[in-house]
């Protein structure tokens, strides 16, 4: 999978925010009364755990905000493996601004390392199977792009990426319209031509009633493995076959050799913890 970085568009006013949020009313007090303003230095960004990476772009972004003089060289970039004691990067530049950014840089470098080193032990998890591992719209606010990325850095993929990218049809939906039926084809009255449908069911019963009004996707939710055999062989790939529910590295193998074609997992995102990286002296 070729990783595509992120424009710098989508996550330096993200930056700006958090290095203002973290200067206050009068700037790193600390650092500009100990550190002369010539002064430089160089650091090395160390992995402290074993992990997958993701976020350097962002962090550079940090410390360039602070001082263009910065410069980072890059050991193992985004979506690569590392292991305790690992160099990631090293960086060099004015010692005030690689001390006053070092804060909002492992901020964001964590906390996506930690997404995509989630996502990428679910990945292994279904080695073998045909099924990938996708992220919801559970995401930080305002951080989705980025985590979005970071799954991908891990190696899964992307499912919708907000409201207006596909329909996708959960049980309150249903609730509301009165049925699947109902539900469907006031989707398909309103949906242009090219945006496709997904129906969320929880029995084989509504799947068979979704299938017969020629969804595009099923999203198969809390369902046992034995159940979603059974689902897949019903779909016989008029649809893609999305099973979600409570998925953990321990569960992910048996869900994923149900046959399913993705199995989308919330927590990578929002709860993934973060990947401990140091910013220390070479």
């Amino acid at each position: 999978m070729t990783l595509n970085p992120l424009p710098t568009l989508l996550f330096e006013p993200l930056v700006r925010m958090a290095l203002a949020e973290d200067l206050g009313r009068a700037g790193d007090i600390t650092t500009d009364a100990i550190v002369p303003a010539e002064r430089r230095a160089s650091l090395q960004l160390r992995a402290r755990q074993p992990g997958v990476i993701a976020g350097l772009d962002v962090a550079r972004c940090a410390f360039q905000t602070l001082s263009p003089e910065v410069r980072m060289e890059i050991i193992r970039g985004d979506g690569g493996a590392v292991e305790p004691g690992d160099v990631i990067a090293t960086i060099s530049g004015p010692a005030r601004a690689l001390l006053t950014g070092e804060r909002v840089a492992l901020n964001f470098l964590c906390h996506l390392s930690g997404v995509a080193s989630a996502t990428a032990s679910l990945v292994a998890a279904v080695k073998g199977t045909r099924a990938q591992i996708v992220c919801t719209r559970k995401t930080t606010p305002g951080l989705r792009a980025l985590e979005k990325y970071a799954v991908r850095a891990g190696g899964g993929g992307n499912h919708r990426f907000g409201l207006d990218d596909a329909v996708l049809i959960k049980d309150n939906h249903i609730a509301i319209a009165g049925g699947i039926k109902p539900a469907i084809t006031s989707a398909r009255a309103h949906a242009g031509h090219l945006v496709k449908i997904e129906v969320e069911v929880d029995t084989l019963a509504q799947l068979e009633e979704a299938l017969a009004l020629g969804v595009d996707a099923v999203l198969l939710d809390n369902m046992t493995p034995p159940e979603l055999a059974r689902a897949v062989a019903m779909t016989g790939g008029s649809a893609i076959t999305e099973a979600s529910g409570r998925i953990t590295v321990e569960t992910a193998a048996a869900i994923a050799a149900a046959g399913v074609d993705l199995i989308s997992v919330g927590w990578i995102t929002h709860s993934a913890a973060a990947l401990d990286i140091g910013l220390d002296e070479r």
